[in-house]
């Protein structure tokens, strides 16, 4: 099987709803996708004592390395960091999935359930889904709640790689010469300070790249 593609799966980690959340529907995605798609969740490398400036280099840096960006916008006000790294991952020009389980209606827009300087931006897909109205649904077919997991995070799953196989289809943004991806990249590396060039290394940038580059998405 060919490499697969990597997918920084951003989101709340604050409990343990969120924290098994993620888990579960990580673990469908890969195995639904047949292992096309790979799921970094930052629950799993992130430091659990030291909470500094660390934590946002790491996260990054996993955002930057990643082929597409899986973000989960949940929640009557959007999680801070989320936002921030998908507004990394829209500046590198990173095709990117909003997922929004939350049956709860918010913004300030006419169009999406979330503020709206988070909208509209290319190489971009939606997945709206009202939860609950999705796990009830899953309930009336079983009263095994490993069967309902099963069935309601299959569903998840499926619509989440559906939006995943278009946006990572979608060719990339025409850059105005003289901008090139490497300018890019090589600028994402410096603007953040605070370490981030150090945690990166030499060469990650260009390795990333050309992994890029060799799957397409550049």
């Amino acid at each position: 099987m060919s490499e697969p593609y990597t997918i920084y799966f951003a989101g709340d980690l604050f409990d343990h709803k969120h924290l098994i959340g993620n888990a579960v529907l990580a673990d469908f995605i890969e195995r639904l996708s047949n292992g096309r798609y790979a799921c970094r969740v930052p629950q799993d490398f992130e430091f659990v004592t030291s909470r500094g400036v660390d934590i946002r280099n790491i996260d990054l840096k996993a955002v930057m390395d990643c082929d597409l960006g899986l973000f989960n916008f949940d929640g009557p006000d959007l999680d801070s960091g989320t936002v921030v790294e998908f507004m990394f991952a829209k500046m590198l020009d990173i095709p990117s999935v909003i997922l929004r389980t939350d049956l709860r209606i918010s913004g300030d827009g006419d169009r999406e359930d979330w503020n709206l300087m988070a909208t509209h931006y290319p190489r971009t897909k939606n997945v709206k889904i009202r939860a609950l109205a999705w796990y009830r649904q899953a309930q009336q077919q079983t009263d095994s709640l490993a069967t309902l997991t099963d069935i309601f995070y299959t569903r998840i799953a499926s619509a989440v790689i559906f939006a995943l196989d278009d946006v990572r289809q979608q060719p990339p943004l025409p850059k105005p010469t003289p901008i090139t991806p490497d300018i890019i990249y090589q600028w994402a590396v410096q603007f953040p300070a605070s370490g981030f060039a150090e945690e990166c290394g030499e060469g990650f940038a260009e390795n990333a790249l050309a992994r890029k580059r060799a799957k397409g998405l550049l």
